[in-house]
């Protein structure tokens, strides 16, 4: 009768595992970041009651941040409304250059609270000028 040995264990090698979860981990940080680029902590929100969240994100954002003393934060650049003319002209020729059509393109407004319902007309008149029709507000949905 032949001598059975004892069956080899099988060790597991762990390093695809811990190169999935460092790629986890980079993906995640990536997408909190690109998410935390549509906020800003000096504008806060108004709460309304009917606010909903949106059924799709925009194809082609732009956000705009109008703080409670009317300026705009534009790419974390305070600006006055006058002086966001010219990045916004910008933005427009890349935009251009980029075949993207403007009836595309949606801005998004984020106002104060405290920011006078003015300054937020003034804002979306402002992007009826530069022919940017489409615009969303955001606001706080209220919590029951």
């Amino acid at each position: 009768m032949p001598i059975r040995s004892k069956p080899e264990r099988a060790e597991w090698d762990m390093t695809p595992m811990i190169d999935l979860v460092f790629l986890l981990i980079v993906f995640f940080t990536l997408v909190l970041n690109f998410a935390a680029a549509d906020q800003n902590d000096r504008v806060k929100l108004p709460i309304s009651e009917l606010a909903q969240p949106p059924d799709l994100p925009p194809t082609e954002p732009i956000t705009l941040h109008i703080l409670s003393n009317g300026n705009i934060i534009y790419n974390e650049i305070e600006l006055s409304l006058p002086e966001l003319k010219k990045p916004i002209e910008h933005q427009l020729r890349f935009l251009k250059h980029m075949n993207i059509p403007l009836d595309t393109v949606t801005v998004i407004i984020r106002a104060d609270a405290h920011c006078k319902s003015g300054q937020v007309f003034d804002v979306i008149e402002f992007c009826k000028d530069s022919n940017l029709p489409r615009f969303v507000l955001r606001t706080k949905q209220k919590e029951e």
